[in-house]
């Protein structure tokens, strides 16, 4: 069994896939295999480089990664979500040794970081340049292979692993911190027994949207059935401009007879384009 997931080592998802293995259904020896970005964690599934990868797919600050969202509607359309969990995560600001904060003059880390800590940053380092990289990790790696005075917002681990050190901890914006990762395979989770708790994420557009109403029909379906929804976001379709695909994510599995089920069927009746990204245990 190969995992992927956005490497290198150090990186919060790294760490979300070491304590969340169990719920993809992984036993015994695996090859872990780190990717570039989280667009290659994804197209890694779908072109079969890997069995299983997990992805970040929503924070709490920052809202959905819309990278990996886009990846998922327009180019895997063979992937599924099979499981979820949640790391509760707090960034630090990492450099080499030797370096003070008051010397940092650039600042490196994937956007959402950048984006968490965006006040700390404002308030400490107010003149230092903010450089996007692919991941966490791959920060401290630029960090590290410099000799200016230069910083890295990421884990603990990342510090732990690469020797360098820690400036100032927990430098997040806001005290509860936390980002949803999904795990993939090119196959659906197994059905699971009536009556557990489960969700559903489905994706809908269709020539309708431009109609008073539209959104309101689909959504409709769902709450006329008591059906939750957790989260709703919309993409570009990529068609034209005013033109979207709508994201959803629902209490109950859409895979067994029920409410769930019944609803996905009403939904279909108002869309051109209906699909189950996944419905899985939680």
């Amino acid at each position: 069994m190969r995992i992927g997931y956005l490497g290198p080592a150090g990186t919060f998802s790294e760490q979300a896939m070491q304590e969340s293995l169990d719920l993809a259904g992984l036993e015994g020896e695996s090859e872990i295999v780190p990717l570039t970005t989280v667009h290659d964690v994804v197209s890694a599934v779908q072109g079969g480089l890997v069995d299983r990868a997990i992805a970040p797919i929503e924070n709490s600050v920052e809202g959905g990664v819309n990278e990996v969202i886009d990846a998922l509607v327009h180019d895997a359309p063979d992937v599924s979500i099979i499981a979820e969990y949640v790391l509760e995560i707090s960034p630090c600001l990492i450099a080499r040794e030797g370096t003070k904060l008051s010397d940092v003059t650039t600042v490196y880390s994937h956007p959402q970081p950048l984006a968490q800590c965006a006040s700390f940053l404002r308030r400490e380092l107010p003149d230092a340049e903010l450089q996007p990289s692919n991941s966490t990790a791959a920060a401290v790696e630029q960090v590290l292979a410099s000799d200016q005075p230069l910083a890295a917002l990421a884990s603990p681990a990342a510090a732990n692993q690469s020797g360098a050190v820690v400036l100032a901890e927990s430098v997040a914006d806001h005290e509860l911190l936390a980002t949803r990762f999904i795990w993939l395979a090119r196959e659906s989770g197994e059905t699971q027994r009536e009556g557990q708790s489960g969700k559903s994420a489905i994706i809908f557009s269709g020539a309708g949207d431009g109609s008073p109403g539209w959104l309101l029909d689909c959504l409709g379906e769902f709450a006329s059935r008591s059906i939750n929804l957790t989260r709703i976001e919309s993409r570009p379709a990529r068609l034209e401009l005013g033109q979207y695909i709508f994201l959803i994510d629902i209490d109950g599995r859409v895979d067994l007879p029920g409410p769930a089920a019944d609803a996905l069927a009403g939904l279909a009746v108002h869309c051109q384009q209906v699909r189950v990204l996944g419905s899985y245990p939680i």
